[in-house]
This record gives structure tokens, C-alpha cells and sequence, in this order.
């Protein structure tokens, strides 16, 4: 009688700390290395003084005109505090190109400004602004059209806790928030930067292969 296959997982191997110590200290990774991975961080994230003191202390040239960075704070500053017609004019005079070749990005702000007047209790603006700017562009597009019909259902409500958390969300600042890193990522792209961070994907794909690893082999984990 033939006996069934095994299936029982294949024994990990176990790499001992000091072992795994030596093959981590034979990976090599230059400072300039380094330095670039901490520019793209401060350039990215906007942080334009330390990156101007950083640019010098490494004698690093940033990939990208400095001045732009205060630009794009300007704007994320004018989001954060719900002022979405300065943060129009400002994106307009950066890089007009910007919005008229993004029409998701547009309709989002547009709806962010919805939000706004909500927010504000200027039901009638409100109204008037839905029918105006946004009830076109959600007729040409099924999701443009869902995202304005979840908006509007905040009319329905009288104060944020009343409202399903699908809908109350979008009176958060967390919403502000997803909308200027979704102009922040527009701008770093017209100029021909990254929209992400390199560190965070770097840590991702180092999380990633933890997974992997741990699969078939016990060793020293970093926790990060």
C-alpha cells in the first residue's frame, strides 16, 4: 500500500545572531548613499530649511529648486486650514498645466471646497456651487458622480457624529489632509520628482522581506 505524501512544511533553518550581525555588516552602503535617501525625505515632506542646512552640511545638490518646496507648503498650509480657493490660485500660478491636465485632481479640490461651505453652514452656496461646478463633471464620470453624492449626503445630517462614518469623515482633517497629499504629489510629478518618500518604500520592501524570510528561516528580526 503506497503511503501518502507528507505534508508537513519544510524545517526553517536558524541563522545565529552573530552570523546574521556579520552578513549585515558586509552590506555596503555609501554615506552619499545615505545623504540622498535624507534630502529625498526633507524635499518631499517639504522641509525647505533643513534642506537648504542639510544641502550644505553634505555638499549635496537637491534634485529640485529649493524655492519650490515653500510653494508647495503654501498650498498643503492653505488646505490644512480649508482655504481651497488660495490653494487654487497658488497651484494655477505655480504650474497652470497642473489641474487643467488633472481632472480627478480638480474635481477633488472642487469637492473639498463642497466640503467647506458645508462645513461653514452655507447650505445655499453649497447648493448653488454642487449644481454649478461639480454636477457637470459628475455626469461625465460614474466616480466623480459617487463622490458628490456622498458629499451632498452630509446635507442630511445636522452635526458630524449623526452621519454614517463613511460620510462624517469627510468633515475631518484627516479629509484635508488626503486632498493636499494628493496636490502635493501632483506638483512634486509636474516636476519631475518622486510623490513618494524612498525611505518609506524602502522600509516597506524591508518589512516585505522579513515576511518572506521569516517563512524559511528563524533569525534576528528588527522591529520597526
Amino acid at each position: 500500500m503506497a503511503t501518502a505524501p507528507s505534508s508537513s512544511k519544510p524545517q526553517k533553518i536558524s541563522i545565529r545572531a552573530e552570523e546574521w550581525d556579520r552578513r549585515l555588516h558586509e552590506v555596503q552602503i555609501t554615506k552619499h548613499d545615505l545623504n540622498r535617501l535624507i534630502m529625498d525625505y526633507l524635499v518631499v515632506e517639504g522641509y525647505k530649511a533643513a534642506a537648504e542646512e542639510f544641502s550644505q552640511e553634505a555638499n549635496l545638490s537637491p534634485d529640485v529648486d529649493l524655492d519650490s518646496i515653500e510653494s508647495r507648503m503654501n498650498i498643503r498650509d492653505a488646505l490644512h486650514r480649508g482655504d481651497i480657493e488660495d490653494a487654487i490660485a497658488r497651484v494655477n500660478d505655480l504650474n497652470p498645466e497642473i489641474l487643467d491636465t488633472n481632472p480627478a485632481l480638480y474635481f477633488h479640490l472642487q469637492q473639498q471646497r463642497l466640503i467647506e461651505y458645508i462645513r461653514e453652514g452655507r447650505i445655499a452656496e453649497a447648493l448653488q456651487f454642487a449644481q454649478a461646478e461639480l454636477a457637470p463633471r459628475g455626469e461625465e464620470s460614474p466616480e466623480f458622480l459617487s463622490e458628490l453624492e456622498k458629499t451632498m449626503a452630509l446635507l442630511a445630517f445636522d452635526v458630524m457624529p449623526s452621519a454614517p462614518p463613511g460620510i462624517s469623515e469627510l468633515l475631518s482633517h484627516a479629509q484635508r489632509m488626503k486632498t493636499a497629499g494628493e496636490v502635493n504629489a501632483a506638483i512634486l510629478e509636474s516636476l519631475g520628482q518622486p510623490k513618494d518618500v524612498k525611505l518609506d518604500g524602502l522600509l516597506k520592501l524591508l518589512e516585505w522581506g522579513e515576511k518572506e524570510l521569516s517563512d524559511r528561516a528563524e533569525y534576528p528580526r528588527l522591529h520597526l
